[in-house]
């Protein structure tokens, strides 16, 4: 039936020809080696678990490792016993198999447009499952391992922990002996050993390829070598801001019903569960946080991320890691700002201002046109993409200010001061994506700023309890005053922003006012700012204290500020957290949140200032430089190790290094500004660069030739120094060729005499190197010097 069926398609006109072609195609020749289908599979299944391990398995879903990689290995043993057939029904099913899994991945991604990494890998796990069942050449086990690279690859991108570091590192040493064995697969080395042997000679030559090919020892030097340049790559390559697709990071869609959600709504688990009726206060969880009068902080949640927050508490948070940022810049994750001081604390006034943003079905994109001033300074836009490692209030950490939004809900809210919420809690596993246009800090220009404050302002953000404002703004213009005393009038403090960068290093370098671990608590009618400047009340008998927690230290400044009329506001949020060089990631605990001063210059914005000793006094930003993040970290990691005079004279000198690098090549780009004298001054000094560099590297090509020459033996530099003088003239030796060979195939390119000579050296040559023949080296020297002279008056 097959035959008469074969027959009738030849004789058809089109299907005919394709159908003798098939025929007439060589057969594939299965892979018969055992190990390399082994340790293709390894391979494989160690890129399945990489995915699984970077992604996270997911308590909803079965992980890839339970189903994938079983079935992945009775696909390869059924493949290795069945690679002599046909296998047409087979194929038929893995065909249709194939496009079911395209279906499914087609169908999942018109759902999870916002990032199709993880689908795309599960895509690919389906595909390699099925072609397992079908592995009978060499190239299909080569299309098994480039699935496993680029599965692999798929991990690294969404890894966020150390943990897929043990999994590179498991790849790489699979990887290695895989692909000799593939490499002797393709030369035909093994079977053209085995071929021409008896069995016993068979076993030994093959055990003694393996040992040559694949030792223990070599294997692992050659381990090591490719970590060691890879890790060196790695620090030196150069992080360079940018994304180059729109596409960014954010979970898949939540089901949430958000008709009544209206933005004035926070919920944070950290304080006690309780509201006051009227639908804009904060909602609470079990926490121990309480909104007023004494109490004890909660030691997970942070208490600052609340409408209304009590400073009057005391305790100590517990380490814990809250979320993993990704950012083309180091900065303060904002989360919440707060304008109206309490005595104990502070609240959002205007909380009942917030308003809801909505986004479209098809795009997760939130345009954050709320009304703001348009600033005359200078933005520079950062991406950053937040994952959140356990639960976090319904507030949206994001650097200032944020321009576009990418959040899995329908919809999110915005107050006032620019704070960013959401109808529900960030839970863990969360993902989301901010683009901010983070303005540059000019001391120069900020200095010049004017204090001509926009009613929308000073309205809000001057605001001070009347029994305190004289006595903090005393103490405030005392201080000020003593600071241009010291400076003999020369230099007065007049600009706001110097007033705010004198009373933050005040604060953080005065010794009197000390952090404090356990403050007193405020006695009733005790205000926060008067206890932190002059003393608690409540400070046991013959000791006064003054101080408090880091961020009293920041709303003292705030309060200072405002005495002396300039707008001022308290803004909470996070630290950087710890730059991970290996994931690229910030790691953010719940301990670096805290709190810092914020003041507003016409024109210009908000610019945070830092009172807290012991940390920075003004947040990481922009114009710090990132582009060799991770070289950085393992020099602080060397520095650590070294003498204080040591890694400073070091610093010194890489610093002198790159300055002086870097000034030369701003001078050179910098000639192509200056009309046509410079482009041109700038190309001739090029062109000379360029021809100098050529000079360089003829003289350091010759001088490596003369090392090489002077390590042979002198008939072997004799005979080398012929054959590159042959070059030169395009007659060059292939290794195929011996030198007899050699010097039968110049012969109609060179005079009777220099053929003669060429025979001479070769012939000694070959006498030499395989007869062990004694040789006169004067006549070689003189022959190599007679072909020198004719090929020179030829080429002249």
């Amino acid at each position: 039936m097959s035959n008469f069926f074969g027959w009738e398609v030849r004789n058809l006109p089109i299907l005919g020809l394709l159908w003798r072609q098939i025929e007439a195609a060589p057969k594939p020749v299965p892979e018969d080696s055992i190990l390399l289908r082994v340790m293709v599979q390894a391979l494989v299944i160690v890129g399945i678990i990489a995915v699984d391990v970077a992604a996270g398995v997911a308590t909803d879903e079965l992980p890839l490792t339970i189903w994938a990689a079983p079935l992945s290995i009775i696909g390869a043993i059924w493949s290795w016993y069945n690679r002599y057939k046909r296998n047409i029904p087979a194929k038929f099913c893995l065909a249709i198999g194939m496009l079911l899994a395209l279906a499914d991945f087609l169908g999942r991604l018109v759902t999870e447009l916002s990032d199709t990494r993880l689908v795309l890998g599960e895509f690919l796990i389906q595909l390699q499952v099925l072609h397992s069942f079908d592995l009978p050449r060499r190239k299909d086990l080569g299309y098994s391992m480039t699935i496993g690279l680029i599965l692999l690859g798929v991990a690294g991108t969404i890894s966020q922990t150390l943990t897929y570091g043990p999994v590179l590192l498991l790849f790489i040493a699979i990887a290695i002996p895989c692909l000799i064995l593939d490499y002797r697969s393709r030369l035909g080395l093994q079977s053209r050993i085995l071929g021409k042997t008896s069995e016993v000679k068979k076993k030994q030559q093959k055990i003694s390829l393996l040992n040559a090919t694949l030792s223990p020892k070599r294997l692992t030097i050659l381990l090591l070598v490719i970590i060691g340049l890879g890790l060196g790559i790695f620090a030196l390559l150069p992080r360079l801001p940018g994304y180059q697709v729109r596409t960014f990071p954010v979970s898949a869609p939540i089901n949430f019903d958000v008709e009544n959600f209206d933005g004035r709504t926070i919920t944070n688990p950290g304080y006690i569960s309780q509201g006051r009726g009227d639908g804009d206060d904060s909602g609470g969880g079990s926490g121990t946080n309480q909104e007023s009068g004494p109490g004890t902080l909660d030691n997970t949640y942070y208490y600052g991320f609340n409408t209304k927050i009590n400073q009057n508490l005391r305790g100590q948070l517990i380490p814990q890691i809250v979320m993993r940022v990704r950012s083309q810049a180091e900065g303060f994750w904002r989360v919440l700002a707060f304008d109206k001081y309490t005595g104990e604390g502070w609240e959002i006034s205007r909380n009942d201002k917030s308003f809801t943003l909505n986004r479209p079905r098809w795009s997760y994109q939130f345009y954050v046109n709320w009304p703001r001033n348009r600033f005359e300074n200078e933005t520079r836009e950062v991406i950053q993409s937040y994952t959140i490692v356990s639960q976090l209030p319904n507030l949206i950490p994001a650097l200032y200010q944020a321009r576009e939004v990418y959040f899995p809900t329908e919809k999110i809210a915005i107050d006032p001061d620019g704070n960013l919420r959401s109808p529900l809690e960030l839970r863990e596993g969360l993902t989301y994506t901010v683009i901010s246009d983070v303005p540059y800090r000019d001391r120069t220009i900020l200095n010049q700023v004017g204090t001509n404050y926009p009613e929308s302002i000073s309205k809000y953000y001057l605001q001070i309890p009347p029994e305190i404002a004289e006595k903090v703004r005393q103490k405030t213009e005392e201080i000020l005053a003593n600071k241009n005393k010291v400076a003999q009038s020369s230099n007065p403090i007049t600009s706001p922003y110097e007033k705010a960068l004198y009373l933050s290093q005040y604060l953080k370098q005065n010794p009197n006012y000390k952090l404090q671990k356990e403050p007193p608590f405020f006695v009733e009618g005790e205000d926060l700012v008067s206890a932190f400047l002059f003393g608690y009340q409540n400070s046991p008998e013959g000791e006064k204290i003054i101080g408090g927690y880091g961020d009293h230290f920041s709303t003292v400044l705030t309060i200072m500020l405002r005495s002396i009329g300039i707008p001022a506001r308290l803004v909470a949020g996070y630290s950087p957290g710890e730059f991970n060089p290996f994931t690229g990631l910030y790691v953010v605990k719940n301990t670096d949140a805290y709190m810092m001063t914020e003041v507003y210059f016409p024109g210009y914005g908000w610019f945070a200032f830092n009172p807290i000793p012991g940390m920075p006094l003004t947040p990481p930003s922009i114009e710090k430089n990132e582009t060799f993040s991770a070289l950085m970290t393992f020099w602080k990691w060397v520095a650590g190790w070294l003498p204080s005079p040591v890694t400073g004279f070091l610093e010194r000198f890489i610093d002198g290094i790159f300055g002086w690098v870097l000034g030369i090549i701003s001078w050179f780009f910098a000639l192509f500004s200056q009309g046509w004298q410079g482009i041109f001054t700038g190309l001739i000094l090029a062109t000379s660069l360029a021809f100098l560099g050529w000079l360089l590297y003829i003289f350091w090509r010759g001088w490596r030739y003369g090392r090489w020459l002077a390590k042979l033996s002198p008939v072997e530099s004799i005979y080398q120094q012929m054959l590159s003088l042959m070059a030169s003239k395009g007659l060059v030796k292939h290794r195929f060729q011996t030198p007899f060979e050699y010097t039968q195939a110049i012969k109609e390119y060179n005079s009777i005499n220099e053929v003669e000579i060429i025979e001479e050296i070769s012939q000694a040559y070959v006498g030499w190197r395989y007869g062990r023949k004694e040789v006169n080296l004067t006549r070689l020297k003189n022959l190599l010097r007679s072909l020198k002279r004719s090929i020179r008056r030829r080429l002249n």
